[in-house]
């Protein structure tokens, strides 16, 4: 075993939740990540991705997705429902350029929507990217008029610090972290 997978745990696990299994994407989820990238809701409260095509999608996997998990051993991970196997949606921590600490993203169908599930899937994902990796502290960033983000992000007990602007972006964004 080389010395880098004994720093990565769970690289290549699947965790899960009462109600959620949550693993790492894979290029096989690449139909799905166009139709969530491409949701009204997505475009408006995270950005657009400029996924026009299921191979723009796999492509972002690849080159966005995959190469923070080789690397850090945790990244996008997609949700899954245990009662069905249905993929509604994505948590992860990220790398972001601009800001220090490493931050935490949901998003979901539209149709799942107030169930608890983001909340559910970004709770395990906290708890992992703390407990297993090590990570002092986590961050979040969400637009001033993304109420319900922002409401999680409370819940997941990160405290607004500031407005932030990231490099190449116009938007100001609500920046919060973990205590």
């Amino acid at each position: 075993m080389s010395l880098k997978k004994q720093t990565l745990p769970n690289a290549d696990n699947f965790y899960e939740t009462e109600r959620l299994i949550i693993r790492p994407m894979s290029l096989d989820d690449a139909e799905f990540i166009f139709d969530l990238y491409n949701r009204p809701k997505f475009i408006r409260f995270i950005g657009d991705r400029n996924i026009k095509t299921v191979a723009d999608a796999e492509n972002y996997i690849r080159n966005r997705f995959l190469p923070q998990i080789e690397k850090l051993g945790y990244g996008n991970y997609l949700i899954l429902t245990k009662e069905g196997s249905h993929k509604i949606g994505g948590v992860g921590i990220f790398e972001r350029e601009g800001l220090e600490i490493v931050d935490i993203g949901f998003s979901l169908l539209d149709e799942f929507e107030g169930k608890g599930y983001a909340y559910e899937a970004a709770l395990k994902v906290k708890s992992v990217g703390m407990d297993d990796f090590g990570l002092k502290k986590i961050s979040a960033i969400t637009s001033k008029d993304n109420f319900s983000s922002q409401k999680l992000i409370e819940k997941l007990g990160l405290k607004f610090q500031k407005y932030v602007t990231l490099p190449g972006e116009d938007e100001e964004l609500k920046y919060y972290e973990t205590e």
